[in-house]
């Protein structure tokens, strides 16, 4: 175990990875991630306390003319007499309980789960020898990150985290700006520390660059995270691709690696945009995806609601059929769902949380041997609804029909699921067209028999247009999965 950024470098120096991409390059993404499609995250903090508008509030309620600024007066008084260090003692979490979170995520169908163990207001989730404000020393006196992982452990799945720290650099900044309780002598283990001011952070090389000093606190703190909890998988959010950060990410990324080759771990870091080389980890896109299936893996990551990713009392919810077809869409172009879930401050999971993951998990019970495991097929899917590609692509109006289905291929047969196929009790898949439009053989190979899963055998036969499969009415215009068999 390292504790000081040089101790890190000396591992990495004698260590089979070492902080270079050439080296990080080579190490593969651990195959039960790719056969596991679906986990969950959770966006759990300080921040969560006031309830209002989203996870930023501890940048937003600094900055003056945003309506946080002008709900945290109203609320809690002026930030020089409560500012957001105040929040902490009321995060008591005296419901939560990280069984009954993981028995929930069980029963929703997931294989792994994501905490956030930091986010951008610096506030650790879990107990730390590098800062006092974390969550075993102050608000729920509990190692949370520590109850999670075990309850994981002891549900069979997949434990990661997720770090978003890097941001931290420039989030409190605006608290200088006028009179508040930011301007408190700042040193490093501060809460506040450094509160830079914020820069373009579109720019790859904006001023003020991180200090050396934040940087290696950054990477001591990860690495902390890693000898101590053991993920099987790292989460980075998106101001990685600073130029700053690069010789500093590939020093944690060569120590994780090596961990993981101690511990005889399958391990790999998920990335936005392009804060990796390609092939050291796992690039991730957040609420969007790819037009088209891709030869390397990826996952896609989106919240339960359309407008924040912690609790507020104004969430805007996704539709059950909403995340199914994200979920659909993903796995069919070679990806992963990450569906992240905003418990409230005392601990409990809301009731509309909870039944859309119980929802998604009465769905998976039924049809989720086309997708577990599964592998894209020649086709990934049919219909004039489709993404665009790129982030943010699921918050745009895509109406799907009866016409739209995702393919995949698992257990040596053919899956093709309905995206919306709302009363229709036929349904034609062109894929299995005979002749294609230049008489060219669309499918030629024999198929045994069809059946929806869930019910069954049904009746199907191939004409010009394609294979016309009779099948039973969905529920709530849930998607449907068809079992296409093949001799």
């Amino acid at each position: 175990m390292a504790h000081t950024f040089k101790e890190i470098q000396a591992v990495n120096a004698a260590g089979r990875y070492h902080a270079d991409w050439a080296s990080i390059g080579q190490h593969p993404a651990p195959d039960w991630f790719r056969q596991a499609k679906f986990g969950i995250f959770t966006h759990w903090g300080v921040y969560t306390v006031p309830e209002y508008s989203n996870e930023w509030y501890s940048r937003n309620m600094y900055i003056k003319g945003y309506p946080a600024f002008e709900h945290h007066v109203a609320t809690y008084g002026p930030q020089k007499v409560f500012g957001y260090k105040d929040l902490i003692p009321l995060f008591s979490a005296k419901q939560f309980d990280a069984t009954q979170w993981l028995d929930l995520f069980q029963q929703a169908g997931a294989k792994y789960y994501f905490p956030v163990a930091e986010h951008h207001d610096g506030f650790q989730m879990y107990r730390s020898a590098l800062s006092h404000w974390n969550a075993y020393e102050m608000g729920p006196h509990r190692d949370v990150l520590g109850e999670l992982r075990q309850a994981t452990l002891d549900h069979g799945l997949h434990f990661a985290l997720s770090n978003h720290r890097a941001e931290h650099w420039w989030f409190m900044g605006h608290g200088r700006e006028f009179d508040s309780d930011v301007h408190e002598p700042l040193h490093k283990g501060d809460f506040y520390w450094p509160a830079a001011p914020e820069p373009d952070n579109q720019d790859l090389f904006s001023k003020p660059y991180p200090t050396a000093e934040f940087l290696e606190d950054w990477v001591e703190r990860v690495c902390e995270l890693i000898d101590n909890y053991r993920p099987e998988l790292l989460y980075f959010d998106w101001w990685l691709q600073h130029a700053a950060f690069k010789p500093y990410m590939q020093e944690l990324a060569a120590y994780y690696y090596n961990r993981a080759v101690e511990w005889g771990s399958a391990v790999s870091i998920c990335y936005k945009y392009d804060g990796m080389a390609w092939g050291a980890g796992i690039p991730d896109v957040e609420r969007g995806g790819f037009a088209q299936p891709t030869p390397f893996y990826w996952q896609t990551d989106t919240a339960i609601a359309n407008n924040s990713w912690c609790y507020t009392d104004s969430l805007d919810y996704k539709s059950v059929n909403e995340v199914l077809i994200s979920l659909l869409d993903a796995v069919a172009k070679n990806g992963n769902l990450l569906l992240n879930v905003g418990p409230r401050a005392d601990g409990s999971i809301a009731p509309k949380d909870q039944e859309i993951l119980k929802a998604i998990g009465a769905w998976l019970a039924v049809n989720g041997e086309g997708i577990y495991g599964s592998l894209p097929w020649k086709r990934f899917g049919e219909g004039p609804t489709n993404l665009s590609g790129g982030m943010f692509e699921d918050l745009s109006a895509l109406h799907y029909g009866q016409q739209d289905f995702r393919y995949t291929a698992n257990h040596g047969a053919v899956y093709a699921y309905a995206l919306a196929p709302g009363a229709a009790t036929e349904l034609v898949l062109t894929a299995f067209r005979a002749f294609d439009e230049s008489n060219q053989p669309q499918f030629h190979g024999v198929i045994r028999g069809v059946s929806q899963l869930g019910g069954g055998p049904v009746d199907w036969h191939v004409e010009a247009d394609g294979m016309h499969v009779t099948i039973r009415p969905s529920a709530d215009n849930r998607p449907v999965g068809l079992k296409i068999t093949m001799e």
